[in-house]
């Protein structure tokens, strides 16, 4: 399993407990970043047949990247409302293992942006890596598509965004939606200090190279919401080269489910014109 830190998820793993308990079935703890709260045994993902998320997205991309290490499924089981990651409610934990036991269900395969910098060992990102100014002054940023020159911008910095990701930072800053299964990703400015620069969708095989400097207060990297091991100060230039990788992450799936665009809709990401319903609210 991996849990949310604070949320409460009593009743969702009481299930799985009574669930594995009834079937001789072991459950252990993954450890990952940020981790403190103790429900089980730590253990190894490579070890599991299945890894549990219990939270919302962000604890379920937790336990993806737990899971594309280990080459290990993951089920996500929200504590709230379903979001784009989390595949089954609180209520359906039983049913959803027995469905996963029987093999009902289906791979989900996520691709990842692969990191290459000058300051360490490579990064992958299942949901997005953000460059972020740290503090005052701005943050300058050259980027170049398969060799050429795309857009040179001074502002709080961009974000890069998987299929799966472009529904989370690089939408709310508003970049575009990439449907399902698009075999592309995405860059997205975040604001910026005069200029144009709309973001930009680069085909899966492209690769895209930002240089980065950071005004005094300096830039930080974020990796699908961590804060990475890489600062960019004002006396340097980092670049960064990221490519995309295909099928890095499996994600249990059922067919009943809910669809990604349906999700977005309910939980009111996507909104219609007051026009339309308020046409509709006259019929």
């Amino acid at each position: 399993m991996v849990v949310h830190p604070v949320r409460d998820i009593d009743k969702p793993l009481r299930a799985l407990r009574e669930w594995t308990g009834r079937r001789g079935v072991e459950v252990i703890q993954v450890p990952v970043a940020g981790q403190q709260r103790e429900i089980a045994r730590p253990g190894s993902a490579g070890d599991c047949d299945l890894i549990v998320s219990i939270g919302g997205d962000g604890t379920t991309l937790a336990a993806i990247r737990a899971g594309a290490m280990a080459d290990r499924p993951v089920l996500g089981v929200a504590c709230g409302s379903l979001g784009a990651l989390t595949t089954v409610a609180a209520d359906d934990v039983s049913r959803a293992l027995d469905r996963f036991s029987r093999r009902d269900w289906s791979p989900r395969l996520l691709p990842a942006l692969e990191v290459k910098h000058a300051g360490g060992h490579d990064l992958f990102a299942v949901n997005d890596i953000s460059i972020i100014r740290a503090g005052e002054g701005q943050v300058r940023t050259i980027s170049w598509l398969d060799g050429i020159l795309s857009g040179r911008i001074a502002g709080d910095g961009c974000i890069v965004s998987t299929p799966v990701g472009s529904s989370a930072y690089a939408l709310a800053a508003g970049g575009p939606l990439l449907a399902p299964g698009t075999d592309a990703y995405l860059l997205t400015p975040l604001p910026t200090h005069g200029g144009f620069c709309p973001p930009l969708v680069a085909g899966a095989e492209s690769e895209l190279r930002l240089d980065i400097t950071a005004g005094h207060g300096g830039a930080r990297l974020e990796v699908d919401g961590q804060v990475a091991d890489l600062r960019v100060a004002d006396t340097q230039m980092a670049r960064l080269t990221i490519s995309m990788r295909s099928n890095v992450a499996t994600l249990v799936s059922f067919a009943d489910q809910e669809p990604l665009l349906t999700g977005l809709r309910r939980r009111q990401i996507i909104i219609d014109s007051p026009r339309i319903l308020a046409e509709e609210e006259r019929r």
